[in-house]
């Protein structure tokens, strides 16, 4: 920056016309505003990052939230919002001030309607009696707020931890695209219908050694939603891990390319522009 500074005002003085210039532009050889803001957002980009994007993380806590105390205009426009971005499924979703953090599928269809249409079953937010569901499903809960804590523990190290390679993150992101994948396929055949609702090939491979509970359904506890939040937080991590780094490294290297080129530039003003001896 103090290059930068250097740089305009040794500008200005050699001009001829300098001050004939400044009367008529008065903003002339200072940052324009769209400039500015840039600078800004370049010094602050972190903080920005995680004041947006923590809004889109939490916001949709507030929408249970918003429920239970009578709000529900704005309840509901968060799940409208929301639902463009998730599938929203109540019996993979979390219910806040109800007597359970999550419901099956079964425990759905008895308090609202009998259905295993996915267009009907998302339109359910909840009920007193249930509580309210969480603006998206857990799996999009353990992915996006994932990134949003991986920054904050990133920071503070991000002066020695380097992008993950491409591979690295290949893998990690891996696991999330087989199981979403698997339940989609298995989703065909309906809700509460398909080999990952019941999971009988994971029963055969472990003899049916952990309770049935475990094994059927996505309640909070069960083999699918301990996939679903830990594939999450597996991609969530894979991609804070190479995007921050990469864009840290990316700025620290523009920095150091624009103190060179400003010094280039500045050198070659000074040797074509000699300034007369005892000035």
């Amino acid at each position: 920056m103090a290059s930068k500074q250097l740089l305009s005002a040794t500008l200005l003085e050699l001009s001829p016309n300098t001050r004939q210039q400044d009367s008529m532009t008065p903003t002339r050889g200072q940052p324009s505003g769209l400039n500015a803001f840039g600078n800004w957002l370049n010094l602050h980009w972190f903080g920005v990052f995680l004041v947006v994007y923590g809004l889109w993380v939490w916001l949709p806590w507030l929408a249970p939230v918003a429920m239970h105390l009578g709000w529900d205009g704005l309840g509901k426009a968060i799940y409208f919002v929301y639902s463009f971005f998730c599938h929203q499924l109540p019996e993979r979703s979390f219910f806040l001030f109800g007597a359970k953090p999550m419901y099956s599928l079964v425990e759905i269809q008895a308090a609202w309607r009998e259905t295993v249409n996915p267009a009907l079953l998302r339109r359910f937010i909840g009920m007193p009696v249930m509580g309210w569901k969480v603006g998206w499903s857990d799996r999009m809960v353990s992915f996006y707020t994932s990134i949003w804590i991986f920054a904050l523990l990133w920071w503070p190290l991000r002066r020695k931890i380097k992008p993950l390679s491409l591979w690295g993150f290949a893998l990690f992101l891996l696991p999330m695209v087989l199981d979403g994948g698997s339940h989609a396929i298995s989703d065909l055949a309906g809700i509460g219908r398909g080999f990952r609702d019941s999971n009988l090939w994971l029963g055969a491979l472990t003899q049916y050694a952990l309770p049935s509970s475990f094994y059927a359904g996505d309640a909070l506890g069960s083999f699918n939603s301990i996939v679903r939040l830990t594939t999450g937080v597996l991609a969530g991590l894979s991609i804070a891990w190479l995007a921050l780094p990469f864009i840290y490294r990316a700025q620290a290297l523009n920095r150091q390319l624009d103190e060179l080129n400003y010094g280039k530039v500045l050198e070659q003003i000074r040797t074509q522009n000699p300034r007369p001896a005892g000035r």
